[in-house]
């Protein structure tokens, strides 16, 4: 019989590490805020949940060992580093064009209208499915938390303790970052906001591009 002690301070290292991971700064993170500021609440919190169903698809295969076995599939990982990497240069052009615009887009329509919330859930959920580094990352925690051995309900309690972190992480930042002050700050600087956006967006799509796996 597996002794309890040993095995939650493992899960308890593991959900640890994974938040770290969710609050890092990065695509995700990235993706949420600049959404939140330029399109509001609902469109950030949506992107956000999009982001956050990758990452539970993601942790599932982990805990299930398929994750393993997609690291080893070469070809299907360089086409998904290839995929995530235009991807996050697409979303860097979006950036880009936004801020070269000298009128700011009115929120207005994105507030009182009906907005395509599965536009923005599609866009996160893309940022994570593309992202190969997501898989290392999940086999990493799953390594971590579980033990070979792990029986159905600590995988369970694994991906399902992992979900709520980043359920409360992903939308608390899309709710912190659609707040007053933020979007006030957001369209005083939106252009400078933009254009740091369209660099980061550049950059990690790039180094997703150009890193070996």
């Amino acid at each position: 019989m597996m002794d309890a002690s040993p095995l939650f301070a493992s899960l308890v290292l593991a959900w640890s590490a994974y938040f770290i991971a969710v609050v890092s700064p990065g695509p995700a993170t990235l993706a949420i805020s600049g959404t939140a500021m330029g399109h509001g609440r609902r469109q950030a919190l949506a992107l956000a949940n999009g982001v956050l169903t990758g990452s539970l698809i993601w942790a599932v295969l982990a805990g299930t060992g398929m994750a393993a076995v997609v690291t080893k599939l070469a070809y299907g990982l360089v086409a998904l580093k290839i995929v995530g990497g235009c991807y996050l240069l697409y979303l860097a052009v979006k950036s880009f064009r936004a801020a070269m615009r000298r009128d700011a887009p009115e929120m207005a329509p994105a507030l009182t209208g009906t907005p395509n919330l599965g536009a923005f859930y599609r866009r996160g959920l893309l940022i994570h499915l593309t992202n190969p580094k997501a898989i290392f990352a999940w086999v990493s925690l799953a390594s971590i938390g579980l033990p070979k051995d792990a029986g159905q309900g600590t995988i369970a309690l694994f991906i399902g303790a992992a979900g709520i972190i980043g359920f409360l992480t992903f939308n608390t930042l899309a709710l912190v970052f659609s707040a007053g002050a933020a979007v006030r700050a957001y369209r005083k600087g939106r252009r400078a906001i933009e254009g740091t956006m369209a660099v980061l967006f550049t950059l990690a799509g790039f180094k997703l591009l150009t890193t070996r796996l």
